[in-house]
């Protein structure tokens, strides 16, 4: 009898200890613009893989296949960091694009835990996207879709790495981006 309740008495334990270790989420962000353009059009701005000219904060942008699964781009940011990113499908007719961010430049290093931590220039780890841009008759319903993590990925992250950093970076991205797309369209 006390082996039983010794073996759930360590049960229990192992089961709190658990519930209290607390990783990453994956954090979800989607933001949606209505353009009041044709969708031909608003998909023309934003379908080379290798023009992110419309997204505000990117300088200059590089891709060594083109509008091709597996082309890799890198984005010059306007501060002098680099993004870079590898498209995973690519759909003209559907006018939708998704790609997986590969790797960042550091923004700054910092200490956190007596350790030396280097915080990249956009909060996230294991950052994937998609893009898509719908017809709805005479204008466009362009949607963008991101999935993430935060950029420490151990427990207890510092406040530049954590979700909040994450989300608040994420979705000025997105936001900023199709309320440029729409500046730019509607011209």
């Amino acid at each position: 009898m006390k082996k039983i309740a010794l073996l759930s008495l360590s049960a229990m334990f192992m089961f709190t200890a658990v519930a209290y270790a607390h990783g990453p989420v994956r954090q979800k962000a989607e933001e949606e613009v209505t353009i009041n353009a044709p969708a031909e059009k608003v998909w023309g701005i934003i379908k080379n893989y290798d023009d992110m000219s419309w997204l505000p904060g990117v300088k200059s942008t590089t891709a060594d296949k083109g509008n091709n699964k597996g082309s890799i781009r890198v984005l010059t940011l306007k501060d002098g960091g680099t993004i870079t990113e590898e498209l995973k499908k690519y759909d003209d007719k559907k006018m939708t694009y998704a790609y997986k961010i590969t790797d960042m430049s550091v923004a700054k290093t910092i200490t956190h835990s007596g350790a030396e931590e280097k915080v990249p220039v956009l909060p996230v780890d294991n950052y994937a996207a998609s893009i898509e841009v719908e017809d709805k008759g005479g204008s466009a319903l362009v949607s963008w879709k991101a999935g993430y993590y935060r950029a420490y990925m151990n427990n207890n992250p510092p406040e530049e790495m954590n979700e909040e950093a994450a989300n608040t970076a994420v979705t000025a991205i997105l936001k900023g981006g199709l309320a440029n797309l729409k500046t730019l369209a509607e011209k």
